[in-house]
């Protein structure tokens, strides 16, 4: 939607072919933004830490912000397109450990998981065994795509290297749900192809006083 937006306003013909199609003009003004910035900017996370019922007590996430969350950075326009830390300032805010990894970037396959699904195994597990290897206990997402990749494909890693990780990849806002005390059912986490049990067990165990 900010790539939308972006084009619209900066590329009269596009914007006239939109415009076409909405049988009105717009210039592409209305801002899209991402809830991680949200938080972040607009809400504070001092506003957030107060609303916290629950901890994550610890736990070790890797969040993977993925090639088009900060990028390109003019269209964006939040967070270091090559060091971005969003994600994990809210996992340390809420009691957990945001970890500094390489390839929080990395680019997971996107939209190939239909077309070259060999190369999102390759690319997915890439990604997936730099966060075991920098100690993550899960890895947390904002971006469905990649979501669906690394969770949905770990099953494909092991049977094409027989590498198996068992990494529960978790929505932030679901990370986040259950450190406002939303349940598990209203959440979703069930919905997770690798189970979070043992991350999420962890989340419970550590309520704020």
């Amino acid at each position: 939607m900010k790539i939308a937006n972006h084009e619209i306003s900066t590329n009269s013909k596009k914007r006239e072919i939109v415009s076409a199609a909405l049988g009105r003009d717009y210039d592409g003004a209305v801002k899209v933004r991402h809830f991680v910035e949200i938080v972040i900017e607009d809400i504070g996370l001092d506003a957030f830490k107060k609303a916290l019922t629950h901890s994550l007590g610890g736990l070790k996430v890797a969040s993977y912000y993925g090639c088009l969350m900060v990028r390109p950075p003019e269209v964006a326009g939040f967070d270091d397109a090559e060091n971005p830390v969003y994600m994990d300032r809210l996992i340390n805010a809420m009691g957990g450990v945001g970890l500094d990894w390489p390839h929080k970037v990395e680019c997971c396959g996107g939209s190939l998981t239909l077309t070259r699904p060999d190369l999102v195994v390759k690319l997915s597990e890439s990604i997936i065994a730099m966060a075991r290897d920098s100690g993550a206990q899960c890895m947390a997402v904002a971006c469905p795509m990649c979501q669906i990749n690394l969770d949905m494909r770990q099953d494909d890693i092991l049977k094409t290297t027989g590498h198996r990780y068992d990494m529960p990849i978790i929505y932030i806002s679901q990370l986040m749900g259950s450190c406002l005390g939303m349940s598990e059912d209203a959440l979703g986490i069930n919905k997770l192809i690798v189970s979070p049990k043992e991350a999420m067990n962890h989340v419970r165990s550590s309520v704020r006083s």
